[in-house]
């Protein structure tokens, strides 16, 4: 090989290794991502396999939702909670996964989940969040267009304050349910 196509080679593999570099650092791990003052989205790790609770929709929001929550969660729905008085216990972890909904091309009547909107957190934990009823919170926007998830904010729809007391004043109205709105579908 001639050195002009070596020196050519070499060139474009640093290229490749630092453009391969930039992409990767400008991908975010949504792991990393926390609220002030309260809840990491790493402390949710495995939320995507969690056991679904109820699904909403808000016509307000246009949008549709799945609630998931963990094993200690889905227990306490299956022993009563909140309907038998006691509240959920500490380690309760639930996930709210909001998307913009898009209609099936297969069964026109029907919406599926669109693009991903946000991603809801509420965890039971009394020692922590005393101070809320025993229930930390914390709202992750998605941005499509980069792939990164960011605390959500007064700006966004619903206003949410960026930290994990955003859901203290709206769960006070289900005070008597521990905090909690959803309820978990009949099997």
């Amino acid at each position: 090989m001639k050195k002009t196509h070596v020196t050519a080679i070499a060139f474009a593999a640093v290229v490749l290794t630092v453009l391969g570099g930039i992409a990767l650092a400008q991908q975010q791990d949504k792991y990393t991502v926390k609220v002030p003052g309260g809840l990491a989205f790493s402390e949710f790790r495995g939320y995507e396999s969690w056991q679904v609770i109820a699904s909403s929709s808000s016509a307000n929001l246009k949008l549709v939702a799945v609630i998931l929550g963990n094993p200690e969660m889905i227990a306490a729905y299956e022993a009563g909670i909140p309907g038998n008085g006691k509240p959920f216990p500490d380690g309760a972890k639930m996930a709210k996964i909001h998307w913009t909904p898009k209609m099936n091309q297969y069964f026109p009547d029907t919406t599926i989940p669109g693009t991903l909107h946000d991603v809801d957190f509420m965890v039971k934990d009394s020692k922590r969040f005393a101070d809320g009823g025993g229930w930390g919170y914390a709202v992750f926007k998605y941005d499509d267009a980069s792939g990164t998830f960011t605390p959500g904010t007064e700006a966004d729809k619903p206003p949410q304050a960026n930290d994990a007391k955003c859901g203290v004043a709206c769960h006070t109205t289900v005070k008597a349910k521990d905090y909690v709105f959803t309820e978990y579908g009949k099997r």
